[in-house]
């Protein structure tokens, strides 16, 4: 039945089977099974065309049969099979397979779809795009005014037949205007006027008059036209400005909590801004391109840069040099129009006067800040952005205008050097060089041209900009003149364009928009224009801005890459002398190894912390009785001890510590402290160059901070008042309590003396020489001064003998039986060379006897005790030098602790205050951090720096093409 519905069954419809079954009735019922024989076959098998219609209709399982079905059931008759139900049971398998096929199709359905959704939620969310795309309001506006617009155009009937090449011209720029719509409004607005050239072709010398006053009207219609249309398109500039201002103003407010993205000329001005300091002389990496701004002085050129910057940015002067400095202005679109210098965060708003005035003093100050005393131009840059609604993007360099005469004032040398300025500028080869020619002065008065010429013969990258043509034609009696410079004709000098634009109406205070209406009314009216002296795509600085954009922009494109791949050969010339060189060593610059430094210098004033109590008291004594000992044996002890009472010595000894102690002592005490500190500090870091893991490269740096730490630190200011009462309560102590303070002070002073006995010695010998033995021994000689004073010695040697308790100066009766006694030897002596002499050799007595009684009192501590008064013994010598001692002690104790508790800390504060400082400091790193190893690593930063921005900035670029 299957295969009678689905049409498969052949060339047999439902009547033949219905046919065959009536044949055999009497033998089978209607539920009987119906027999296939010889008597039947024919019947059942015989095709007729109604069945091969009906097959044919039915396809599917899905229709419905127009014929009852015959519900016999499948048994087969005598064993054997039938042939038609095998064939049916074999197409049912057949369709099972296509509903496995069908399945299998779903299934692969869902799966693809569950993968699209997957990749649907992996792709960002866009949607803030719409506040950025024009609505279908907008839209519809705009085309409104495109249609107000096109309906300007209504041409009279009559008398244009010879000028129908121009009409032509027109209607083509007006389709591609209206095609283009607001994209590429700038280059339409250049090459629609360059379209619109002016139509010379006037009438044969056989035409009647009438045909030329109609010419002449027709001309005079076709430039009114021209003119209504290049309003027009300045209008929609000024509508689509104000659009543009407003989408960016979106954008900042969409971007709010996001990163800022850098705008594309933002990129390039930070690459040119790492490439001048890399190479200040643009002779060996920096071949990117920028529009170099060169001029006669007073000849327009910053005024052909404010007119481009839509702002009047820089300070202005009648006739003096107002440019002494290399200005870098980059132009960039913005929604607000501001100004910011490349080192503030101060942003100048430039629709304010108040803001322009203080950029422009800000301008002047930095000038005259960067030119050197004695100079009058000066090649350091000055960096500035300016953004702005409809500002084209590029980056100009304002140079100092060329002079041809030093005057009053001025360097000898500055004509020379605003040349080599310029000229450094205008060598690379991708520089674009927008040269300035004033309008109004003859034409071979210029200096600019010829230098011009020289940097680029060919004119490949040079634009030449007229300015102050009103004046020129109020003042050219041959208009043709201004054609032959606007052609090229006048000049030796070639360029890729020619321009002819006005920046002033001769007042200072003129506002940018006011200049701007000047130039369009002029340019309007102007005879010049009329006659076709100048062409639409030479006029106005608007479209010199347009010109400029788009040749700074090709150059960008045909040279970044070829600089990036420079940069890359540096960069692997660099890295391998590195691991020539330095191997196995990091590649720090100057400021990560001040880092380093500091880190280690901090460390080392955090090891004072280390030294023990001690390790300080011992340095302070050791120091404080070498700035003191002097002071103490020459004016305290000396003269005390010259006198025999003990009372008086005693009463002498107390008024001269007293003194000593109040005026003195404290504040030599506090130097004694800081020299101490700083002692220690200096073994610290010279203990440090001992380690294996010293680095030479920090010793200037850390010698340099430990000094200016130590000259900046001062001793807190009541450390004197403190120290004066305990040095006075100290040395005002008298009782020695104990045989150890005692026999501690017997050897404090046989010490003292020892050395100061030494000294003396050591003295005579100078003053006389070796003795007989040593000059007989060493082959040695005296001088006739030191024989004199041999001679001299042995007499005054007498003198002690005969007296062992004699005054420490001689009589004058003395010093006269001594001349006389040498002059018999015939040795002259005056009176000043025997007082020297006998000097020295009592200040020998004196210390040998001062020797014996310490030595005599060494056991003398009992009768100390008991006031001296059975012993005879005479040790106030002892206990003078008890009382010192004992203020030594004291006095270190003191230093120490004001050490360790507050002088240490505040000394490790100012360290940090230095380094602080030194860090902020470019020139105080590169003095005190040098060698190849440094330069070299700055070298390689510097230039993966400027790699990778260039890489960023190309990637960048890629895009926006």
């Amino acid at each position: 039945m299957i295969r009678i519905a689905s049409g498969s069954f052949g060339s047999y419809c439902g009547r033949c089977l219905k046919a065959a079954a009536s044949h055999h009735s009497s033998k089978a019922t209607s539920n009987a099974v119906l027999p296939i024989t010889q008597s039947t076959r024919h019947i059942a098998h015989r095709p007729c065309m109604a069945a091969r219609q009906y097959s044919l209709a039915y396809s599917t399982l899905s229709k419905q049969s127009l014929y009852y079905r015959y519900n016999a059931p499948a048994v087969y008759k005598g064993g054997r099979s039938m042939s038609t139900f095998t064939k049916l049971r074999s197409v049912m398998k057949i369709f099972r397979i296509r509903y496995i096929i069908l399945t299998g199709g779903v299934a692969g359905g869902v799966t693809a779809k569950a993968t699209y959704e997957s990749w649907k939620e992996k792709i960002p969310d866009l949607s803030w795009l719409a506040d950025l795309v024009p609505g279908d309001d907008s839209v519809k506006s705009f085309m409104s005014e495109v249609k107000k617009f096109t309906s300007h155009f209504k041409l009279p009937e009559k008398g244009f037949g010879i000028i129908t090449d121009g009409f032509s011209q027109m209607s083509q720029a007006t389709s591609r205007f209206l095609q283009s719509g607001d994209k590429d409004k700038g280059s339409t607005g250049i090459t629609t006027m360059a379209a619109f050239g002016s139509s010379d072709s006037g009438s044969t010398a056989n035409e009647q008059p009438n045909e030329k006053q109609k010419l002449d009207q027709a001309k005079e219609e076709f430039l009114e036209a021209q003119l209504r249309y290049q309003r027009e398109i300045e209008r929609l500039e000024k509508e689509n400005k104000q659009l543009r201002k407003n989408l960016l103003i979106k954008g900042e407010k969409r971007s709010v909590g996001r990163k800022v993205k850098k705008s594309l000329i933002d990129m390039y001005s930070e690459v040119l801004d790492e490439l001048s300091d890399f190479d200040n002389n643009y002779d060996t990496h920096d071949h990117l391109p920028r529009v170099v701004v060169v001029g006669d002085q007073s000849a327009g050129k910053t005024s052909v840069l404010e007119m481009i910057a839509q702002a009047r940015l820089f300070p202005r002067g009648s006739g003096e040099m107002m440019t002494r400095t290399p200005v870098k202005v980059t132009l960039s679109e913005g929604p607000y129009h501001v100004a910011q210098f490349k080192d503030s965060n101060r942003e100048y708003d430039l629709t304010k006067e108040t803001e322009l005035q203080s950029l422009r003093q800000e301008i002047e100050l930095r000038m005259r800040n960067k030119v050197r005393k004695g100079q009058t131009v000066s090649s350091e840059t000055i960096s500035l952005s300016v953004r702005g609604p409809g500002l084209q993007r590029m980056v100009l360099v304002d140079l100092p205008g060329i002079i041809s005469t030093v005057t009053h004032g001025m360097a000898s040398d500055t004509r020379e050097a605003i040349h080599n300025m310029s000229k450094a500028y205008m060598k690379n080869p991708n520089a674009i060089i927008l040269c300035i020619q004033d309008g109004s002065v003859d034409a071979e008065r210029s200096i600019v041209t010829e230098l011009v010429t020289s940097m680029d013969p060919e004119g490949k990258r040079t634009i030449f900009v007229l300015t102050k043509v009103d004046l020129a034609e109020k003042n050219s009696a041959n208009p043709s003149r201004i054609k032959q410079i606007l052609d090229g004709k006048l000049f030796p000098m070639k360029a890729l364009g020619y321009f002819a634009v006005i920046t002033g109406k001769g007042n200072t205070s003129d506002s940018i928009e006011a200049i701007k209406s000047y130039e369009e009314k002029f340019f309007r009216t102007s005879q010049l224009f009329k006659t076709g002296t100048l062409k639409p795509s030479q006029m106005t600085t608007q479209n010199l801005s347009f010109a400029v954009s788009d040749c700074f922009w090709k150059m960008v494109r045909e040279s970044v890459e070829q600089q990036a791949d420079t940069f890359k050969a540096t960069r692997f010339n660099l890295e391998t002398e590195w691991k020539n060189n330095f191997p196995r060593m990091r590649e720090l610059d100057r400021d990560e190894l001040f880092e380093k430094a500091k880190g280690e210098v901090l460390d080392d004033i955090m090891r004072l912390g280390e030294i023990s109590p001690k390790q300080w008291e011992d340095a302070i004594s050791k120091i404080l009785w070498e700035r003191v000992s002097g002071h103490v044996f020459e004016h305290i002890y000396l003269p005390a001890a010259q006198t025999d009472n003990s009372g008086v010595f005693n009463t002498t000894v107390d008024i001269k510590l007293k003194t000593w102690a109040d005026q003195q002592l404290p504040k030599k005490s506090v130097e004694v402290g800081w020299e101490t500190l700083l002692d220690q500090t200096s073994k610290i870091i010279e203990e440090d160059k001992s380690r294996k893991d010293h680095d030479a490269i920090f010793d200037d740096l850390k010698s340099t901070v430990k000094q200016e730490s130590v000259n900046r630190h001062k001793w807190h200011e009541l450390a004197h008042d403190s120290l004066r009462v305990i040095q006075f309560n100290t040395l005002e102590d008298r009782s020695i309590s104990d045989k150890q303070q005692w026999d501690s002070a017997v050897q404090f002073m046989e010490n003292i003396l020892s050395q100061r006995l030494k000294e003396t010695e050591d003295r005579i010998y100078n003053m006389v020489g070796p003795g007989a033995t040593e000059r007989w021994m060493y082959w040695k000689n005296r001088t006739p001064e030191q024989a004199n004073r041999a001679e001299l010695k042995s007499e005054l040697e007498k003198l002690l003998q005969v007296d062992k308790k004699h005054k420490p100066t001689l009589a004058a009766d003395e010093i006269t039986t001594v001349r006389k006694n040498l002059q018999t030897r015939s040795v002259e002596v005056d009176n000043e060379f025997i007082r020297e002499t006998w000097h020295q050799l009592y200040r020998k007595h004196f210390l040998k006897a001062a020797l014996q009684r310490g030595r005599d009192c060494r056991k003398a501590f009992y009768y100390y005790q008991k006031g001296f008064t059975e012993s005879g013994l005479e040790c106030n010598d002892i206990v003078l030098f008890w009382r010192i001692q004992r203020m030594l002690q004291v006095t270190s104790n003191a230093l120490r602790q004001q050490i360790m508790n507050t002088e240490a800390r505040r000394l490790e504060n100012e360290v940090k205050h230095v380094l602080e400082e030194y860090s902020e400091e470019k020139e105080m790193k590169v003095r005190l951090l040098t060698g190849r190893r440094v330069e070299l690593a700055e070298e390689l930063k510097r230039v993966r720096q400027i790699q990778e921005k260039l890489e960023e900035f190309i990637e960048a670029l890629s895009k926006e093409k």
